[in-house]
This record gives C-alpha cells, structure tokens and sequence, in this order.
C-alpha cells in the first residue's frame, strides 16, 4: 500500500479521522475512524488484496459509508426494513 491509498482514505472518509494500523502478518490493516473527540466510531479490517486494488477499496468504502449512515440513524437498515415488513404481514393476517 502506498501513501496515495491512505489519502484516497482520508478524502472519502472525511470528516473522520483515519487511522491504518501496521499491518499483520497477512497484510492486511485494521481502519480506524475517529471523530473529533478522538473516540473510536468504527474499526475495520481491510485485507491486503482490498488495499491493493482501487475497486475493491472503492467496495469498503461504500460498505463503511453505509454503516455511518445507518450508525447515524440516516438510513434504516435492510434487516429492520424486513423485519418491519413481516411484522406489518403478520399483523394483517
């Protein structure tokens, strides 16, 4: 992984703080977002092979998008969407 991985990172992170921690015996790095309090929101492990490949790391990016937005409340997840959705069928009948 080269430092223009970690700042494609950083960018599509923002406003988090990102941290990659030394990489494991298998190369891959544990991702750390931080927010400005310095409190750890979420941690990641990325595979190597993730790191390594623009549009693999673009897939873990989107996916940890996603559980901010869900984290956050702005997105309901797609667990509680069927829940809601069987609990409303089970009512009905």
């Amino acid at each position: 992984m080269d430092n223009s991985t970690e700042q494609l990172l950083v960018e599509a992170l923002a406003p988090y703080r990102v941290t990659l921690e030394a990489a494991r015996p298998d190369g891959g790095r544990v991702l750390r977002l931080e927010d400005e309090a310095g409190g750890v929101f979420i941690r990641r492990l990325v595979r190597q092979m993730e790191l390594d490949d623009r549009l693999l790391l673009t897939d873990v990016v989107d996916g940890i998008r996603r559980d901010l937005l869900v984290r956050e409340g702005r997105v309901v997840s797609i667990l509680a969407t069927r829940l809601n959705a069987e609990l409303k069928h089970f009512a009905a009948v």
